[in-house]
């Protein structure tokens, strides 16, 4: 079965995919808030599709719509996902 940390973790992908040509140079995203409905399973094997599309910008930060569905076109899961564009050099600087 597909369990949903795996599930997210595609779905935080295609969000970093997404944000990434609008970034500058020296700008990375980070995920600032995640909501996520796992409405459906998924057995080993099955193909899921996910997509992200942007709901909205506020300030630095990009509001993603989620969504995650199997061949057929059924929901598997859906929810938002809030990433926060930083200079990566100074977020890295406060983490160390």
């Amino acid at each position: 079965m597909l369990g949903t940390p795996r599930l997210l973790a595609w779905c935080e992908a295609v969000t970093c995919a997404a944000v990434e040509p609008a970034l500058e140079r020296g700008q990375t995203s980070v995920g600032a808030q995640v909501t996520l409905e796992h409405r459906a399973a998924s057995p080993v094997g099955a193909h899921v599709h996910v997509s992200a599309s942007v709901a909205g910008t506020e300030g630095r930060r990009v509001v993603f719509v989620v969504r995650a569905t199997h061949e057929d076109g059924s929901e598997v899961a859906t929810g938002e996902i809030t990433r926060a564009v930083v200079d990566a050099e100074r977020f890295l600087a406060r983490l160390g």
